[in-house]
């Protein structure tokens, strides 16, 4: 049972995204959200007799990979087309709008992706508002428009003639063929706010100031004298589940800290005087280090490992949360699930496993405990805005993601206690030396990986014959795409030689030099 309803967290004024399975949709969302008006997301086949359509100020359809003239293709929703707001239409969003008003949508023989001038034809100064004549716009489709429809007018065209934007001339609808939520697209940003702020004529109504007020109520008003346990892994999204939590119930929020041993470097230690010297909860650790690497010995296969991890944790937390649950009559379990996860979970099943998620694992029903969510509703650069409004230190809240099995995934094979010693080290000097640089918050994600593959050294007058420590470091805008980090030789450099100079058994480091795709962020 969720707690935090849609209804008491969202503001007057929102806008609702309509998801046809586009990469980008969660782009769409915070672009809007950056704007400063609060949207939320649902999937086409929503059942949209459970959809509040008068409640929402303006709609967005997104692009898809759904051809708009195939008869299979989903149609728009007829609810929002009849409800008289604006509407904007994004890729398959615009080709679909074309073919349902009666133009025409052929494949293209010349596909267009990527980067895309496209020229204004100056027929709108409303949409594309303090937008140059010729830009770049982000183009990934191999369908077009080959005839607008009746009643709407040309807005711009690429240099291939192909139509790139239209509006209907008697009803609010603006369709764009290109993906205004990319980065690629110079005037994206300003395109969401003339659509939202002038188009739609809707004031900001979205802030981390207004989001802590509103939570900090629901939750006082949900949970009134009740007790509310928490796991908290001192990630950032834990901590900050906590320290709103804390802010709203004080003492009656107990957290439970499980110990697995393949945390950072002096983690735990960190984790723990930070929450003493900051907070007035229940803190109850334990220190299960020993059953997970027992229970990870001669295990190399990578989704095994993932799986014993999320399993002995799950079990282990059931434990303690058992005997908080008789001793204090504990009711409700919190959980810092943010709004990516609710998103990719109404879409589950339609897209291929690559890999279990880090951080999607699920707690047991047989706990009987009441759900309540208090980032339920936040992307993970708000949670770490509001972490800075809960007063969170900096240096916590701007850590860079860890995945939930730890460092299991870190080290390449079996995981032995030595291994893992080794890589702490290893991954301490990095972020050392990238804290040091300035270079640490310029990037997106930075660790080592300790790969157990021997080579030859000379340390002194010796030869070695030891482990090897890959540094990957990535920059990237929402971990679906990422480009390695271009660090200063000097700089990688001297990350290296502190590597070797200082962590034992390590005789070679190597920077991993792949993007995301073809690879993953993690090597496991």
């Amino acid at each position: 049972m969720n707690l935090n309803s849609q209804k008491s967290i969202t503001p007057d004024g929102s806008v609702l995204i309509i998801d046809y399975g586009s990469q980008l949709t969660q782009l769409i969302a915070k672009r809007a959200r950056k704007v400063g008006v609060y949207s939320e997301v649902v999937p086409y086949d929503a059942d949209w007799n459970e959809v509040n359509v008068d409640s929402y100020r303006a709609f967005i359809i997104s692009g898809g990979p759904m051809s708009a003239h195939d008869m299979s293709a989903a149609a728009l929703p007829d609810p929002l087309l009849t409800s008289g707001k604006p509407m904007l239409f994004i890729c398959y969003g615009a080709q679909r709008l074309a073919y349902e008003l009666g133009g025409v949508v052929e494949s293209s023989q010349k596909r267009e992706y990527g980067a895309t001038a496209i020229t204004l034809t100056g027929s709108d100064t409303v949409l594309f508002f303090n937008w140059a004549k010729e830009s770049l716009v982000l183009m990934s489709h191999s369908d077009h428009i080959e005839v607008l429809p009746p009643d709407c007018t040309a807005l711009a065209y690429t240099d291939n003639g192909v139509l790139a934007a239209f509006k209907h001339n008697t009803k609010p609808y603006y369709a764009v063929q290109f993906h205004p939520e990319a980065d690629e697209t110079e005037f994206g940003g300003q395109l969401f706010q003339n659509f939202l702020l002038t188009i739609c004529n809707q004031a900001p109504n979205w802030s981390m100031q207004y989001y802590l007020e509103e939570e900090v109520k629901i939750i006082r008003e949900v949970v009134g004298d009740q007790l509310v346990l928490l796991g908290l892994s001192g990630g950032v999204d834990s901590l900050v589940s906590a320290a709103i939590l804390h802010k709203a119930i004080g003492k009656q929020l107990y957290c439970v800290f499980v110990d697995h041993g393949l945390m950072r470097l002096d983690e735990t230690q960190q984790v723990r005087s930070y929450v003493e010297e900051h907070f007035d909860f229940n803190f109850i650790q334990v220190d299960a280090s020993e059953q997970f690497f027992r229970a990870l010995k001669g295990v190399s296969d990578p989704e095994e490992k993932r799986k014993i991890v999320g399993k002995l944790f799950v079990e282990t937390f059931q434990q303690v949360a058992t005997d908080q649950i008789h001793q204090h009559h504990v009711t409700f379990l919190a959980q810092g699930t943010i709004y990516s996860d609710v998103i990719e979970s109404a879409h589950g099943g339609k897209s291929q496993l690559i890999k279990s998620h880090h951080n999607v694992g699920g707690l047991p029903e047989e706990l009987h405990l009441q759900l309540i969510e208090p980032l339920r509703y936040l992307f993970k650069d708000e949670v770490r805005a509001l972490g800075l409004e809960l007063g969170i230190h900096r240096d916590l809240i701007m850590r860079h993601p860890f995945p939930g099995p730890g460092l299991t995934i870190r080290v390449l094979g079996e995981v032995q206690k030595s291994y893992v010693t080794i890589l702490q080290h290893a991954d301490s000097l990095l972020l050392e030396e990238l804290h040091t640089s300035g270079w640490y918050e310029q990037v997106s994600q930075a660790f080592c990986v300790f790969a157990p593959v021997k080579s030859v050294g000379v340390k002194g007058d010796n030869r070695s014959y030891e482990y090897t420590i890959v540094v990957r470091v990535i920059q990237s805008d929402d971990f679906m795409t990422g480009k390695f980090a271009r660090l200063p030789w000097e700089l990688l450099e001297k990350i290296g030689a502190r590597i070797v100079n200082e962590v034992e058994h390590v005789s070679r480091v190597v920077y991993d030099i792949t993007n995301k795709p073809p690879a993953t962020v993690e090597w496991e």
